[in-house]
């Protein structure tokens, strides 16, 4: 939806609304020669997000108070609201590729929600749309894994470097070929860690790993392991107590 807004229903029309559905404020005037360039470019991505973002306008000229309450210093200035607060914003007019990633700030884009679906066929549509969906790839490397498809595992995964939980399921692959190969010690404890870790018992699964890490003194599989150890805390969180505790015990154990 696109509509024009002014001082009088703002608060109604942007602020509360916010709290429903995100609504992007394009702040412009008539004489702004950017704005006739970007006003259009941001109806079409709002028209394609199909009603999960609203647009509205404000002609900066008839309400020269709201614009002044929200610094508007130079136009076109665009804000999102969510929530009833400011989420992102930018100034002057940007191309189309930009607004779109300006929308996906806030919005979630097809291929974010197709990453929450669990079954294959989604997570591959949404890796079709977005190569760079992080969500999307450890899902389907999950699943992949799950069912021994460990190389198309790897060369999905790999993809995400800087990702701790795709750093973590590519380590733990290596880990468990290793394991196959029977050339590690605590094979037994590192398998059971990660059935522990797929059944979400992620207390059972990081005291398995911490043992495997004791065990151990090649530095490359030590790192293996700490790879899997961060993706468990990544995904419990920085600040949660099991996280913090083994964080410590780990750090004590490879220095």
């Amino acid at each position: 939806m696109v509509y024009d807004v002014s001082e009088r229903d703002f608060m109604e029309r942007v602020v509360e609304r916010s709290r429903e559905v995100p609504v992007v404020v394009d702040f412009w005037a008539e004489w702004c020669g950017p704005c006739r360039t970007l006003g259009p470019a941001l109806e079409a991505a709002v028209a394609k997000r199909e009603g999960e973002v609203e647009l509205a306008k404000v002609d900066t000229d008839a309400n020269q108070s709201l614009a002044a309450s929200f610094q508007i210093r130079g136009i076109p200035a665009v804000k999102a609201f969510k929530d009833g607060n400011v989420v992102a914003e930018f100034t002057g007019a940007i191309p189309p590729a930009q607004i779109e990633q300006f929308l996906d700030q806030f919005v979630p884009s097809r291929a974010d929600k197709l990453a929450v679906a669990d079954d294959e066929d989604s997570l591959r549509k949404a890796l079709e749309i977005d190569p760079r969906n992080a969500a999307a790839a450890r899902k389907l490397g999950r699943l992949l894994l799950d069912r021994g498809d460990t190389d198309e595992a790897l060369e999905l995964l790999d993809r995400f470097p800087g990702d701790f939980e795709a750093e973590g399921l590519t380590a733990r692959v290596r880990l468990l070929a290793d394991v196959g190969e029977d050339r590690t010690d605590g094979a037994g404890t590192l398998s059971r860690a990660f059935e522990a870790w797929d059944a979400g018992d992620l207390e059972r699964a990081l005291d398995g790993l911490q043992e495997v890490v004791a065990e151990t003194d090649d530095p490359e599989r030590r790192d293996q392991l700490r790879r899997v150890m961060v993706a468990i805390f990544t995904e419990l969180g920085a600040d949660h107590p099991l996280a913090r505790e083994h964080r410590r015990r780990l750090a004590a154990a490879i220095t």
